[in-house]
């Protein structure tokens, strides 16, 4: 298993390599940069002091360079005007648009947006999983229309649409908090009980905001999955010869419809973060979302690049954790390069 693990820690570090390159290459596809664009802005109204600041910067930060040695430069794998200065020694770049480091402007959204994305997985999983597994045993019945329900809402209800209908009756009937992720009196203090307990208030309506529309996929991919297992003849066999319904379910079935279940956290990920970044917006919530999209507008490279490589290490945590999931469910998994002649 140790082996296992290691392999697919190896194999993240030239799939994040490549995933780096392939966003600096995509935000430098739109002609010019913040800065080009700044310059010929203020070359039109003359204004010779910003131009001499926006030519300092430029040559700073080595956007006077070929692209190729830009993007070694902003690894950190090749000397810059101050030496070697990237993401691998720390420095995350300069944000053009905010007027400060990169560090400075993401600072604790980075954690927000984490803990966000990690309450949204977790609520999507405890809630499609029993679920979908009562839909599947209790087929055509109030459950599994209970169930379809929720599909249904969550899949064709928009999420900022969602997002307002629960901030307004979510604060009308249960008093939730409006907008944010903490309460205004503990935004400047550090971390303690009476914090974390506003973080985790402020959480609810994100979280099911953000994970309604991935639970009712998960729920009725389960919900499939576990009526074919179901409708196998080794399930009718343990049935005839008496073997009690939990352990007729447990035995195999379930863990067997679980494979494609836990394989999707990988794929979840992904489509969770990029539909936070709405509804940040909507809900102003202090993630990375809102500053992405300013970045991308505004073609600040640096501060998108570094978001972007950020969320793509969240979408290969997430794969790797999906892996270790499989291969203790199923030891076939960690075993298949092993077996091979």
């Amino acid at each position: 298993m140790l082996r296992f693990i290691l392999r697919r820690l190896l194999i993240m570090i030239p799939t994040l390599v490549v995933v780096s390159m392939l966003i600096f290459v995509v935000i430098n596809l739109p002609p010019g940069d913040f800065l080009s664009n700044q310059i010929a802005e203020l070359r039109a109204t003359g204004q010779e002091a910003g131009l001499a600041k926006a030519e300092f910067l430029r040559h700073e930060y080595a956007l006077d360079r070929p692209l190729a040695e830009q993007y070694l430069i902003w690894i950190g794998v090749w000397p810059g005007p101050s030496g070697f200065n990237g993401l691998l020694q720390g420095d995350l770049g300069w944000s053009f648009e905010f007027g400060k480091p990169v560090a400075e402007v993401v600072g604790e959204t980075l954690w927000f947006t984490v803990i966000l994305n990690f309450a949204a997985v977790l609520f999507v999983y405890l809630v499609s999983f029993p679920l979908g597994a009562l839909a599947a045993i209790r087929a055509n019945s109030w459950v599994d229309y209970l169930a379809a329900a929720v599909g249904y809402i969550g899949l064709a209800t928009p999420n900022f649409l969602l997002a307002l209908i629960l901030l307004y009756y979510g604060q009308k009937w249960l008093g939730l908090p409006i907008g944010g992720l903490v309460d205004p009196r503990y935004e400047n203090e550090p971390m303690s009980l009476a914090k974390l307990g506003s973080i985790l208030h402020h959480l609810i309506i994100p979280t099911i905001v953000i994970g309604l529309s991935g639970t009712a996929a998960m729920v009725r991919r389960l919900r499939a999955n576990l009526l074919d297992e179901l409708g196998k003849p080794y399930v009718v066999t343990a049935k005839a010869k008496g073997v009690p319904p939990v352990r007729r379910l447990t035995r195999y079935p379930l863990r067997m419809a679980l494979n494609p279940f836990v394989s999707d956290i990988g794929s979840l990920l992904p489509s969770m973060v990029s539909g936070s970044v709405l509804i940040s917006v909507v809900l102003s919530l202090p993630t990375i979302g809102p500053a992405l999209l300013e970045a991308l507008r505004a073609q600040d490279q640096f501060l998108a690049g570094f978001i972007l490589l950020f969320i793509s290490l969240l979408v290969l945590v997430g794969m790797l954790i999906s892996d270790i999931l499989l291969a203790l469910l199923d030891p076939r998994i960690r075993l298949t390069k092993r077996s091979r002649p």
